[in-house]
């Protein structure tokens, strides 16, 4: 029992000298930057095998897995550079080795790339690179400066264009009918644009701070609400209208879980982070990234049910 005692305490002493280690507290952080963008990865490789079962093609698991290589680079990047909001939006990143994660994010591309250019689409993979760049650091020349960052709805708009000619593009680069991909752009375009602002929801206070004029920051929650509610029906509504007359394929299960999914995302998670328990992050990383795993696994089941 003594020595029960002793190694507790023992492993106790230890686990607090290795947690309060500015070392291991960098390594923390360093693993948390580069685990922070995997999952809105994944998501991302699986809504472009969507584009593709919505363009009614068959899917490329490289394009899907590039794809993802591409979202990854990009996002690890927007937060392995400084910025003034993620000191209190992402505080866990705080002290992370930057250069690791620029080192992995530009591997990430590289592949991601190559496997791209085999496939005709070596320009897609720097779409999003230079327009996350333009994002997180901007360019000066000069009197000439260009920056993403900030001003009203713009965040919203860039993440919404360019994932959505990223996305549409990829799955529609061997469609002979631009009306189907334009479709495919504007349906996950839209939903993007939505995503990330609901995700300007719980980030508020950092985005004040810096000065970036999210919606929810420059409009107020209720009207931010409205907008995303008729974005979302509109979208929706043209996405079905287009599935009946049979200008993509008939995949009513996919449209009807993300009409379901972003009604119940914008009503739970478009108010202020203080204001929800701590049990909605996991619901909001469920029904925001985890929305085309979902959509999927039924897809699945349903063919098996039928089948």
């Amino acid at each position: 029992m003594s020595s029960n005692v002793f190694s507790g305490c023992f492993g106790h002493i230890f686990k607090h000298r290795r947690t309060t280690s500015p070392k291991y507290t960098e390594e923390n952080a360093t693993l948390e930057l580069l685990k922070s963008s995997i999952l809105v990865a994944f998501s991302g490789a699986l809504r472009i095998h969507l584009a593709f079962l919505l363009l009614h093609i068959q899917s490329s698991i490289l394009t899907c897995v590039a794809g993802g290589l591409i979202i990854y680079t990009v996002y690890t990047l927007d937060r392995a550079f400084d910025s003034e909001e993620d000191t209190v939006n992402r505080k866990e990143l705080n002290g992370s080795n930057k250069k690791v994660g620029l080192a992995v994010s530009l591997m990430a591309f590289i592949i991601g790339t190559c496997i791209l250019a085999k496939e005709g689409m070596f320009v897609l993979a720097f779409v999003p690179f230079i327009t996350g760049y333009l994002y997180s650091k901007g360019i000066k020349i000069g009197r000439f400066a260009l920056k993403l960052k900030g001003g009203l709805g713009i965040k919203n708009i860039v993440v919404g264009l360019t994932w959505g000619v990223f996305i549409a593009g990829l799955a529609g680069s061997g469609c002979g009918n631009l009306v189907p991909i334009v479709l495919v752009f504007i349906f996950f375009g839209v939903k993007l644009f939505i995503n990330s602002a609901i995700y300007d929801f719980k980030d508020i206070k950092g985005d004040t701070l810096a000065g970036i004029k999210t919606l929810p920051v420059s409009l107020g929650t209720r009207k931010t609400r409205n907008l995303l509610t008729a974005m979302h029906l509109l979208s929706h509504l043209v996405l079905g209208i287009a599935l009946i007359h049979g200008v993509l394929a008939f995949e009513p299960l996919i449209v009807l879980y993300s009409f379901i999914c972003g009604l119940i995302c914008i009503q739970n998670f478009t108010s202020s982070e203080d204001e929800k328990p701590s049990s909605r992050k996991l619901e909001r990383t469920v029904l925001v990234d985890g929305e085309s795993t979902s959509i999927l696994g039924l897809r699945m089941v349903a063919g098996a049910l039928i089948a």
